[in-house]
């Protein structure tokens, strides 16, 4: 398997700082058209959860795939922040005490530590409205049918059938309803809702910000679920073999809880074989875009090879 060339770094890198700057703009001190006020102390928790880490994979898969059908800007751009803040969110209520319980998030405290766990709520809570917001509004897209399929759209990945839905399976395969022993097939149903769902709306949403034909959406739609499921994949292979200081969060926390994942049924190099068919998968579902989604193509070899 090639690794990512420098030219996608650069560009990987060139997104996120595009997508910070954005952020900071949405996430900024000063009450928004529209607002009454935003309340200090929850501002700056949504900020500490927003700002200054991550690798953005998720907007860039928005704003990479919108350049394909030469959709570029500001509407790409606030597409990408708003899946972000929302991504953001789940972090938060991820890391909460009834939850995963973490400490450590992007190598800096969690929200509930950092702040206190009711904060930490309405910050998650603040960081989700505020990315229907921004799918909401016409700086977005002029055209309202696009903007309500955006908000369709993520709406669906992020709740009870995707996301949401996913964190439920998750709690449930911890054993805390009672013995849990998943098969693989009910594995990769919990992690294609938990992480895959949100990872294959952001290539939707350049579709949609493209108004990509249905042959087009198709082959995307492939492609995001084999990039999410390749990403869940590695995830599970890093959370075994690389350290908490590298990652920047704790590792080991399935094998701790007794929680199964795709390692423990095809076993390590059985998951790192997987992740390759994974890549081929979805390296092959772009054919019908040839050499112009190459950059998409290495986006997930970078997600089945990252290091941290």
């Amino acid at each position: 398997m090639m690794s990512s060339t420098g030219s996608f770094m650069t560009r990987l890198s060139d997104v996120a700082r595009d997508v910070e700057a954005c952020l900071e703009t949405l996430l900024s001190n000063e009450a928004h058209s529209g607002e009454m006020a935003r309340p200090a102390r929850l501002i700056s928790a949504m900020r500490h959860a927003a700002l200054g880490g991550g690798k953005r994979l998720r907007p860039f898969l928005t704003i990479e795939t919108a350049r394909l059908f030469s959709r570029s800007g500001a509407g790409p751009l606030r597409t990408g922040s708003a899946i972000e803040l929302l991504h953001c969110y789940s972090l938060v209520h991820d890391d909460l005490p009834s939850m995963d319980d973490d400490d450590l998030r992007r190598g800096r405290p969690t929200v509930h530590k950092a702040f206190d766990e009711a904060t930490a709520i309405l910050a998650g809570d603040a960081l989700q409205t505020l990315a229907f917001e921004v799918l909401a509004d016409p700086a977005t897209d002029a055209d309202g049918s696009v903007r309500a399929d955006l908000v369709l759209g993520l709406a669906r990945a992020s709740g009870l059938g995707g996301m949401v839905g996913g964190q439920q399976l998750d709690l449930a395969a911890e054993g805390r309803y009672g013995v849990a022993e998943l098969g693989e097939n009910e594995i990769r149903l919990l992690q294609m809702m938990k992480t895959g769902a949100l990872l294959t709306f952001s290539v939707q949403a350049g579709a949609i910000l493209g108004r990509a034909d249905q042959e087009r959406r198709q082959a995307l739609r492939i492609y995001g679920r084999a990039l999410g499921a390749a990403f869940q994949v590695a995830d599970d292979i890093l959370d075994r073999e690389a350290s908490a200081e590298s990652l920047g969060k704790r590792t080991g926390k399935d094998l701790e809880k007794g929680k199964a994942t795709l390692v423990d049924h095809l076993g390590m190099e059985g998951a790192k074989r997987e992740c390759r068919r994974l890549v081929s998968e979805a390296q092959e579902a772009l054919g019908v875009f040839g050499p112009a989604a190459e950059t998409l193509r290495e986006a997930v070899r970078f997600v089945a090879e990252r290091e941290v």
